[in-house]
């Protein structure tokens, strides 16, 4: 039988549903303070409806965006949980910010295409010049 969408999933079960190893989910307690799944006797962890949202998100952001870790602690502590959700559930990307919350190999292919398009610019420039 299948839980229902507001029961609380054990450690096995959320590495399923967010595709990561469990050994991950241990990693991102450590790395990330406001990941605190509930303990019970012996250890035993429960991620509430919640903690699976904000895992989500942060999946999202370090898998599919390209933050690093200190990215996410940062976009934690500037903009709150509610934009840790919000990314892993798809509202949108979350716009980098100053610093080191994106991977030095995605700067780096974003500062290309911003050359490739400046470049493009100063060619439509001259064209349209009498």
């Amino acid at each position: 039988m299948a839980k229902g969408p507001e029961a609380f999933r054990t450690i096995s079960e959320a590495a399923d549903e967010l595709s990561v190893p469990q050994h991950v989910l241990r990693f991102w307690e450590t790395k990330f303070s406001f990941i605190r799944p509930m303990k019970r006797a012996g250890g035993r962890r429960f991620y509430r409806p919640s903690d699976i949202a904000v895992l989500r998100g942060v999946k999202h952001l370090l898998h599919d965006e390209g933050y690093t870790i200190k990215g996410v602690q940062r976009l934690h502590r500037e903009e709150g949980l509610r934009r840790l959700v919000g990314a892993g559930s798809g509202e949108g990307a979350a716009p980098p910010s100053a610093g080191d919350t994106r991977a030095p190999a995605d700067q780096n292919s974003l500062l290309e295409a911003l050359r490739d398009l400046e470049t493009a610019k100063q060619r439509l420039d001259a064209l349209l010049r009498p």
